[in-house]
């Protein structure tokens, strides 16, 4: 089924090549929407570009590093200039640190904060500038996880780096409704990406998360499954389409009930 309101529409993706990333922009493509496919993997890039060169979409590649201001800033004005004014902006752009609070590095925290957060701020400050400029409204949707809502052992960096590109993404979502840009988050739990593989190789990872692990304080996936990156990228579109053209300022946790509705 095609979602009104995607066909033609000019889209930027960060993260593209990832596993989310990459389904996100796919999908944007398959439905005929231009994207723009932002990320620091040159070559993940162009293979992605090839991959979905027969789709009814079409993909732009642009190399930038969310973590600069400038990058990002270059890159949204190459968009504008040679694509067309944007009316969506998909956040998927995010690294994943492990390790408890008091064994994380200094280097570890930045990082994971410079990508997962202050990355959705270059990239959402210098989308939703155009778009206002613009006056044809918007939508902005951020990928970041129900880690931001529930406690994980491990990730106490991760989680509260999707803590707050979501409470920003929300305040981002007040102070630009006078605009008619809408701004939303979608949170997946674990998710069959190389993030999710690396954590325990795939099989292994899959399993841990279906099962939960008590001992850590976490439960398991009542729906029995962890999601594909497709599923997460569904959702997406669904926030970006004009079938959610009065969804705002809210988060759609897609886990599988991992985290209790929480």
């Amino acid at each position: 089924m095609e979602l009104a309101g995607i066909r033609g529409r000019v889209a930027v993706v960060t993260g593209a090549t990832g596993g989310i990333g990459s389904a996100v922009t796919s999908a944007l493509a398959g439905h005929g929407a231009v994207v723009a496919a932002v990320d620091v993997d040159g070559g993940g890039l162009e293979a992605l570009a090839g991959r979905l060169r027969s789709t009814p979409g079409r993909v732009e590649v642009v190399k930038a590093d969310v973590t600069s201001a400038a990058e990002v800033a270059a890159a949204v004005d190459r968009v504008d200039a040679e694509v067309g004014p944007i009316d969506f902006l998909v956040n998927v752009a995010g690294i994943l640190r492990t390790g408890g609070a008091l064994d994380l590095s200094d280097e570890d925290w930045a990082a994971t904060f410079a990508v997962n957060t202050t990355g959705v701020f270059h990239a959402s400050r210098a989308v939703a500038r155009r778009m206002v400029a613009a006056g044809r409204g918007g939508a902005i949707v951020t990928v970041a996880s129900n880690a931001g809502s529930v406690p994980r052992a491990r990730m106490a960096a991760y989680g509260p780096s999707k803590a707050a590109s979501i409470a920003f993404t929300k305040a981002l979502a007040l102070e630009l409704a006078e605009h008619s840009i809408r701004c939303n988050v979608v949170s997946p739990g674990s998710t069959d990406t190389a993030m999710l593989a690396a954590l325990n190789g795939r099989a292994e990872a899959e399993a841990a998360a279906i099962a939960g692990d008590p001992a850590a304080f976490r439960v398991g996936i009542p729906l029995g499954k962890v999601a594909r990156p497709s599923d997460v990228a569904d959702a997406v579109l669904f926030l970006l389409s004009d079938h959610a053209n009065h969804i705002t300022m809210q988060e759609l946790v897609v886990d599988g009930g991992a985290a209790l509705g929480a």
